[in-house]
């Protein structure tokens, strides 16, 4: 049954693929050819998993859900690294699954310098890839999929950022197509207003696909130079970086109860202080307060929300900015959002967990509670908040222990670590917002490439799919 549903992910990618063959031949490229191959051999894979690996059995268990979710992000990313090999503009496979995988897994994270030499489709295919991988294409299967289990909620809660989730309606599946649709919606208006304001269409729509996936793959060697563009598109920043089930609240007329979300006020807070503290430490450095003003809201909501464009080579700013940026790496956008990063919601519930922790100190016999978004939070939740940090904490020091093998230097492993685990993309000196990451080995790029999907799918779907079941048991 998870071979089989990884089928249909190929089916999907293959169906995906013929968007950037499409470019191809609109533009008359020849690498659109090297998608539309890889289209039929991805096409061909998945019908052959499906009939031969067909069950009826459809129920999905959560250790079957976290299979799901890890195989086909792997199988995902090793397919969509084809075409680029295909196509001869990156010519090193493991160049091009670290790509592919940076794309899908929304890090923004590259191998290539001279963007203006890549052709249409391929810009197209890794700016899309971030698109896929935003919301999470095994939530866009379970939208399409016909008869899936209603138990796919596994998938879901395997797939999406965060520390609980739960259906917006009874089905899973329509809660998928929901988010999908509210997905879809915002990035269409993005594209539209950077279009009316003077940004080629086609620019538009790669802008859009990363800002909405919060991914951050560069489109030309120029970057985003129009204000209006950089305004627009650091505010769609912040509201992908938004819980998603808010906005499916304002859309039911709740909009009071969506107001009251104290995830979001304290990520809106997050962004107006470190934007404050920013613009002020770098306004020597421009000739208008306007622009530090500008510069440093677009690099607090692009690094918050693990998106990774810049407008701004940030590691020539004084240290103080350069710091709190790291900071922020950490922290990420809300749960339920595109963005990556601890998420906002962890962060208040560890913060309030450590305050409980010293009342107890204080009075032994107290019996206090964690309260968050008005209620009490469980012990479960509260335990799987600071387990998750330590398998944080313990993935972030062997990364950067096995990157320490490289050539590389100390503050360009740890950012590329923290970068990667996080899914921002450029980290600081020579892997800076003004570099890419090809100095690296092919075994840190594949290294790093795990560490992109294992802190894409925050660690455990590619844990628990390779730990044998009788080690940790099958409770359903």
């Amino acid at each position: 049954m998870v071979l089989a549903i990884t089928g249909y992910i190929a089916l999907a990618e293959g169906a995906l693929l013929l968007l950037p063959a499409l470019v191809g031949l609109i533009y008359l490229e020849l690498s659109g050819l090297a998608f539309l191959g890889t289209a039929v051999f991805s096409g061909l894979v998945g019908f052959l998993l499906i009939k031969f690996c067909k069950t009826e059995n459809h129920t999905i268990y959560a250790r079957e859900g976290f299979a799901i979710v890890a195989c086909g992000w792997v199988l995902m990313s090793a397919i969509g690294a084809l075409p680029l090999c295909f196509s001869g503009e990156v010519p090193s496979y493991f160049d091009a699954f670290f790509e592919i995988v940076s794309g899908f897994t929304t890090t923004g994270a590259s191998v290539i310098a001279d963007l203006d030499a890549l052709s249409h489709a391929v810009l197209f295919w890794r700016s899309f890839t971030h698109f896929i991988g935003g919301m999470g294409v095994l939530i866009f299967i379970m939208a399409i999929i016909p008869n899936i289990s209603d138990r796919s909620i596994h998938i879901m809660r395997a797939e999406m950022p965060g520390p609980v989730v739960g259906k917006l309606v009874p089905r899973a599946r329509q809660t998928a197509m929901i988010l999908y649709v509210i997905y879809l919606c915002m990035t269409v208006l993005e594209i539209v207003i950077l279009w009316a304001g003077g940004t080629p269409f086609f620019d538009s729509m790669l802008l859009s696909f990363g800002s909405a996936g919060t991914g951050g793959f560069g489109i030309n060697n120029a970057g985003i130079t129009q204000p209006f563009a950089q305004w627009v598109i650091a505010v769609f920043m912040m509201l992908f970086g938004v819980n998603f089930n808010l906005y499916y609240l304002m859309l039911a007329k709740k909009v009071k109860a969506a107001l009251k979300s104290v995830e979001m006020w304290v990520y809106f807070g997050i962004i107006a202080t470190a934007t404050c503290i920013i613009a002020c430490n770098i306004f020597p450095q421009y000739t208008a307060v306007s622009e530090s003003v500008r510069h440093s809201f677009f690099q607090t909501v692009s690094i918050l929300t693990t998106t990774g464009y810049s407008t701004a080579d940030f590691d020539k700013w004084p240290m103080l900015s350069k710091g709190l940026l790291f900071v922020l790496m950490f922290i990420g956008g809300c749960a339920g959002s595109t963005a990556g990063g601890l998420k906002v919601s962890r962060v208040i519930l560890g913060f309030k967990s450590i305050f409980r922790e010293f009342k107890r100190l204080l009075h032994p016999r107290s019996v206090s509670t964690v309260r968050f978004e008005g209620k009490p939070a469980d012990e479960q939740t509260l335990s799987g908040v600071s387990n998750y940090f330590m398998l944080y904490m313990a993935s972030v020091g062997l990364v950067f222990l096995a990157l320490c093998f490289d050539k590389m230097g100390f503050v360009e492993n740890i950012s590329a670590t923290v970068s990667c685990i996080n899914n921002i993309g450029p980290g600081f000196g020579s892997i800076g917002p003004a570099s890419t990451y090809a100095a690296f080995s092919d075994v840190s790029k594949v290294i790093l490439s795990f560490a992109m999907l294992a802190g894409r799918l925050e660690f455990y779907p590619l844990i628990l799919a390779l730990v044998p079941s009788n080690l940790i048991g099958r409770n359903r």
